[in-house]
């Protein structure tokens, strides 16, 4: 299942339970693993190995299950214990990451943040490896843009030593174009009854900043009693009007206070929406518990909890309220002074693409966060397994007769271990090939090259090839390629450059640097626990 979704070409999945209800069509792992059902304990394992490193990464989730299925089928078909194949394999990923983690690592790329090419890259990537969100070549050109723009917005400005990235809030728009969203600094709360062609008189201060409010408690005026609890009331006394005279006292303290926008979680008593419109303030209601924690940040005001006290420290500030209308829904536009939180109001033409292509926006934000963290990126296309596995095949053959000793095994089983390793990490590179066409890799580079379908198995693949699958390299030299799963391994010669030139970066497909990494060590360390399985105990009552 899992490998007919990977890659661009990777093949689609309908999901639904069996008795109707939404189907899901799309080639993601966090989508396919949380909407499977399986009752095998290994099979739990291993499903809920690769849903925690996506939980983390939100990337490379693929190509760790498939990676750890792969593992799993090569190590079981070998005539060595479990034990030695754990402690053989611990040992190779070590080897594994040494190299990807050393500056003479020859299938990772530096990430300049100061240039736009590398970055543009590595989103467009995630955006093509999901063909279920249907773009056009011009809508993920248009989306990559938004979401590195989108992404830049989150970044602060003045960096202190402990920074923290702001937040981007996806608005939905189903419906349109993929072509129609945009990208907006500060935050779009949904507001039916505010009109776009009435023009919006927003009260502000002396400084011109507009003073907010933010409430996340409800402002209904409903007395709600302690659980278990008993209520003395003296005759004659109205909880409701004595609430409700508590509310206005609070409308009376921000008119007073200058206040020109009320922002509440929950809903507001109409009259006190009647109120405070009547004193020219802007009052929004059911914003949302996920709205408090951006607003808050972006605009300093300080969540008020409760009708009874009101400190004017609690309040924020504003640069601007605008209305905003996309399709048939009308926005309240609020901007800030300093943009950490914006808004990205992303379109697509029905709901199943839509989800999607959330869920691919997220993960390029994600994507994003990570690699700022550590400015590095693996060359895809399959290009950094193939070059992984060259390089461990050619420093495998140069281990000293102590280390075979020091893991209690002998050459052969070493040997048999790293090649059932090897052809491991091969069936992922083989895995984005749905099409049945030719996999070679080249014995200067160690990259992957896939030969379109319909052509004869032939020595000479010179004239139907002319970029590896990473897009680095060209069909430029005598690159002496041979296939890439056959019996027989050659050692890499070369190493890629480490910083493509922006000719190069306009074909580059690039991997995430830490997802990948982790998704390796996942597989692995997974991959053995399933193999050191004895026994598995069940209660069938």
């Amino acid at each position: 299942i899992l490998k007919s979704c990977y890659g661009p070409a990777g093949r689609l999945k309908h999901l639904h339970n069996g008795v109707g209800g939404y189907v899901c069509t799309t080639s993601q792992s966090s989508a396919i693993l949380s909407r499977v059902s399986v009752s095998h304990p290994v099979l739990r394992v291993l499903m809920a190995s690769v849903q925690n490193h996506v939980s983390r990464f939100s990337d490379c989730g693929l190509f760790t299950a498939i990676l750890c299925c792969s593992l799993i089928e090569n190590f079981k078909s070998l005539n060595v214990a479990s034990c030695t194949v754990i402690k053989i394999s611990k040992h190779l990923l070590s080897l594994c990451m040494d190299y990807l983690k050393s500056e003479a690592c020859g299938c990772r790329v530096s990430v300049d943040f100061s240039s736009v090419e590398m970055l543009f890259c590595l989103v467009r990537s995630v955006l093509t490896s999901k063909p279920a969100c249907m773009l056009s070549k011009t809508e993920v050109d248009h989306l990559t843009m938004l979401i590195l723009k989108a992404f830049m917005f989150t970044v602060p400005c003045h960096v202190e030593a402990n920074a923290v990235l702001g937040k981007c809030i996806i608005v939905p728009v189903k419906g349109r174009r993929a072509a129609d969203s945009t990208v907006l600094p500060g935050v779009l709360i949904e507001t039916p009854e505010i009109q776009p062609a009435k023009p919006l008189a927003v009260k502000r201060t002396c400084s011109n900043a507009i003073k907010m409010a933010l409430f996340c408690v409800s402002m209904t005026g409903d007395f709600v009693s302690p659980e278990g609890g008993t209520v003395k009331v003296h005759h004659g006394i109205s909880l409701e009007m004595s609430e409700l005279n508590q509310l206005l006292k609070i409308g009376k303290q921000l008119v007073s206070d200058e206040v020109g926008l009320v922002v509440c979680q929950k809903v507001i008593h109409p009259s006190l929406k009647q109120y405070l419109k009547e004193n020219h303030l802007i009052a929004v209601e059911r914003a949302g518990l996920s709205l408090m924690e951006p607003l808050s940040r972006m605009t300093g005001s300080k969540p008020i909890a409760s009708i009874h006290s009101l400190s004017p420290s609690c309040y924020g500030n504003l640069k601007d309220v605008r209305v905003e209308s996309f399709a048939s829904k009308h926005f309240l536009h609020l901007i800030p002074d300093n943009t950490v939180v914006c808004s990205l109001v992303l379109c697509n033409r029905n709901e199943t693409a839509w989800d999607e292509l959330k869920r691919t926006c997220e993960t390029a934000e994600r994507v994003l966060q990570l690699t700022i963290k550590e400015p590095l990126a693996f060359l895809g296309g399959g290009c950094t397994e193939a070059h992984l596995a060259s390089y461990i095949r050619h420093k495998t053959c140069c281990l000293s007769t102590r280390s075979f000793k020091d893991m209690d095994c002998s050459q052969t089983q070493y040997q048999l271990v790293a090649d059932g390793f090897c052809r491991s990490l091969e069936s992922v590179a083989c895995s984005l090939n749905h099409d049945g066409g030719e996999i070679l890799t080249d014995m200067v580079y160690g990259h992957c090259w896939f030969v379109p379908s319909g052509f004869p198995s032939v020595s000479n693949w010179s004239g139907l090839i002319s970029r590896c699958g990473c897009g680095v390299n060209g069909n430029t030299e005598n690159l002496n390629w041979r296939l890439l799963q056959s019996q027989f391994g050659s050692p890499v010669v070369h190493v890629c450059p480490e910083e493509p030139s922006v000719k190069a970066a306009d074909f580059l497909t690039l991997d995430c640097f830490a997802a990948k990494c982790s998704g390796l060590q996942v597989a692995l360390e997974t991959a053995n626990l399933i193999l050191d399985l004895s026994y598995v105990i069940e209660d069938q009552n």
